[in-house]
């Protein structure tokens, strides 16, 4: 199995509920919640950087979220 170095996104206390990325092979990005690291996400770079700016421009709310 693979060992990545994993970063901690800046916007996550301490604790549990944490963001992690990390990239594989220098170019795959990868996601994972810190209370389950066991389940990695592989986004598109292109879609996450929307993500990521949708959520910076306040264009998401949390209406909807369990």
């Amino acid at each position: 199995m693979a060992t990545y170095a994993w970063q901690k996104s800046s916007y996550s206390h301490e604790g549990a509920n944490c963001l992690n990325i990390a990239t594989a092979d220098g170019s795959t990005l990868l996601l994972c919640e810190s209370d389950d690291p066991t389940s990695v996400l592989t986004p598109a770079p292109a879609k996450l950087g929307a993500l990521i700016s949708a959520v910076k421009g306040g264009h998401l709310t949390r209406e909807g979220c369990p």
